[in-house]
């Protein structure tokens, strides 16, 4: 039933289009204009022909001249080239067509336009040349009553076509004008709509993945097919000789575009890693390339173009086909995007249709053929499926992005809680761990003190013993700093380097100054600012100096220095103290490590705490050091602007 439900939209866009497409046939066709109709190389107007809306299309009543026949009847479209199906001849060659024009009425200024004569032209009218080119013509003369032989002379060397292959236009200036500028602003909107995708799908190539670069690649195929109304209309007014070529152009856009949409199909409908798909690959790519090898030899060999016809006509079918399989397999597996490649691949394939069962029948007057409808109404529908699809992205993202944010919160929420828990855990238990640590200090040197049956041996257990609790007493110091370091959570403020290093020097100079040690800082040349909370560097540069004062002997200095440079502000605490052992360096920053000379003072915490302040404020610390040279720690923070 599903299945069934899933047919019913590409049934309906299937009678839809073909409803549109036998519209187009009888209300947009050269071959269905009114009279009048030409025959046996005459053509009658009267007057009020040449005041229709739309031109009078010479399509009946010529005379062909070429090698072999001498004024045969001809109609306009009849043969597209030279060759007219009889495979021992060349395409190619030259020829004339000859309509006489009878008026009957006051004469009147008009034109005729020749479309696409594929073919270097000459047009004559009363035996005087007119124009001469290749691509379009046009010529305009005074239309006066009785008769004027129109002549079209052409030779071909190359390409599919040869002769005069679309009907010229015969009309007033205005009317013309009015038929070309509705089909000129036609092709205009058909080229820079599938561009404007092309370029939007450019911001998609790195989330749309291959469906999004598929469809660009669509786009400009499509874009590239319909210029080509551009260059026959360009070549009324500048000779072009790349018109002659432009069919193998025209040629490499249809495959570009066909191959796209089985791309697309294949996407859509999951069968990319399929035998299938492999196999149809293969068959996609090796068709056009023979289909371009004709091509090159049509000029050589007579039946190279009809081979030609009909491996393009084969081609058609093996898109369809292909076209029809992978989109039945997309329902199959309930792609979301089948309802676009089913819609899609029936238009294209109705446009397929159209293409082999209305040639030589239709011509647009003021718009597109019926398979460059079909590949707009295409674009259009791969562009919407797209669009939906980018939305669907968009709309997942935004639920993702909501339910992580949800998430982001509640174990924000969890691990604050768990902090606080921490905190006061540590808190406590320092605090209730107090009492007995010191009450265990103070058992022992009662001992000691008063000497009783204190032996050798019970000497080094009253050592062990007291440097044990030492040990405690450190570590229970060490978490109420951090505690205390934990309750500083005010915000970070804009804060001067030259005033941050003015009250270090005020803060700390006069207990250098009673080690004999020198305190000296050098301010950066320009003040800069960095976002930081007071308290915290003020701890920061106690912890450093503190070291630097217990490290540097009597008469020694520490310097503390800071420079900024664009994006960023350096600040170093260098002493001339006893250093730091290489081995002991990629330790000093760890918790509770104590190098071997301060075993007995240290806690092992100072560095942990400076280390962690520079982290949270998005900068980085590095220690420099040698035995007996001094140390020099170096900071690097963000500055603020």
């Amino acid at each position: 039933m599903k299945q069934y439900k899933a047919w019913r939209q590409p049934l309906f866009v299937l009678a839809m289009t073909a409803a549109f497409l036998i519209f187009l046939f009888y209300g947009d066709n050269k071959y269905h204009t009114p009279p009048p109709y030409g025959k046996s190389g005459i053509i009658s107007l009267t007057e009020a022909d040449l005041g229709r809306n739309n031109p009078i299309f010479l399509v009946d009543g010529w005379l062909l001249t070429d090698a072999r026949v001498a004024d045969r009847p001809t109609y306009i479209g009849e043969f597209s080239n030279l060759q007219r199906r009889d495979l021992s001849v060349s395409p190619h060659g030259q020829a004339r067509y000859q309509l006489t024009l009878r008026y009957d009425g006051t004469e009147r200024i008009v034109s005729v336009d020749f479309p696409q004569l594929c073919s270097e032209y000459t047009v004559l009218l009363d035996g005087i040349k007119l124009d001469e080119g290749t691509g379009s013509g046009r010529i305009t003369f005074l239309l006066t009553a009785g008769e004027h032989t129109l002549v079209v002379e052409t030779s071909s060397k190359i390409g599919y076509y040869s002769g005069m292959y679309f009907p010229p236009a015969l009309g007033t200036a205005e009317t013309l004008f009015q038929v070309s500028s509705v089909q000129s602003f036609a092709y205009t909107f058909a080229c820079l709509i599938p561009l404007a995708l092309a370029v939007f799908t450019l911001f998609l190539w790195q989330t749309g993945g291959r469906l999004a670069r598929w469809f660009g690649v669509l786009c400009c195929g499509y874009a590239l097919y319909m210029v080509r109304y551009f260059v026959f209309l360009l070549s009324y007014f500048v000779s072009l000789p790349i018109v002659q070529y432009w069919f193998l152009i025209q040629s490499l856009a249809m495959y570009v575009l066909c191959f796209c949409v089985i791309q697309l199909t294949v996407l859509a409908s999951g069968a990319i890693r399929s035998k299938v798909w492999r196999w149809s690959r293969i068959i996609l790519i090796v068709l056009p390339a023979a289909l371009a090898a004709f091509s090159l030899l049509v000029p050589v060999l007579p039946w190279a173009v009809y081979v030609h016809g009909k491996l393009t006509d084969f081609y058609y079918v093996v898109i369809f086909c292909a076209a029809a399989y992978f989109s039945a397999k997309g329902i199959t597996v309930q792609s979301w995007e089948s309802r676009y490649t089913l819609a899609g691949c029936t238009v294209f394939g109705v446009g397929l249709l159209a293409n082999l069962f209305f040639s030589n029948r239709f011509e647009p007057i003021r718009f597109f053929w019926q398979f460059e409808w079909c590949g707009f109404l295409l674009v259009l529908l791969f562009g919407a499926m797209m669009v939906s699809r980018s939305r669907r992205i968009l709309k997942e993202n935004d639920v993702l992005t909501n339910h992580l944010e949800e998430q982001v919160k509640e174990r924000t929420e969890e691990v604050t809680q768990l902090l606080n828990e921490r905190k006061a855990f540590f808190s406590d238990m320092a605090h209730d761990l107090k009492a007995p640590v010191f009450a265990t200090q103070s058992f022992i040197e009662a001992i000691r003190k008063s000497g009783v049956g204190v032996d050798s041996e019970l000497q080094n257990y009253l050592d062990l013993a007291q440097a044990k609790q030492w040990e405690m007493a450190r570590r229970l110091q060490g978490l109420s700093t951090i505690n205390a370091l934990d309750k500083i959570d005010g915000e970070r403020v804009r804060m001067s380097i030259k005033e941050i290093l003015s009250e270090v020097y005020a803060a700390h100079c006069g207990e250098a100054e009673v080690q004999s040690v020198y305190l000296i800082v050098e301010p950066p040349k320009q003040d800069a600012f960095l976002m930081a909370q007071p308290e915290k560097m003020n701890i920061l540069f106690e912890n450093l100096i503190y070291n630097a004062l217990r490290a540097t002997p009597r008469n020694g200095s520490i310097t503390i220095s800071a420079w900024a440079e664009e994006d960023k502000i350096r600040m170093a605490v260098e002493d001339t103290g006893c250093g730091i052992p290489e081995e002991e360096l990629p330790l000093v920053f760890r918790r509770f490590y104590v190098g071997a000379k301060n075993k007995e003072t240290g806690t092992g915490l100072g560095l942990y705490i400076v280390h962690g302040i520079v982290a949270e404020l998005g900068g980085t610390i590095d220690v420099q050091s040698a035995v007996g040279e001094g140390t020099k720690f170096i900071m690097e923070f963000p500055r603020n602007k």
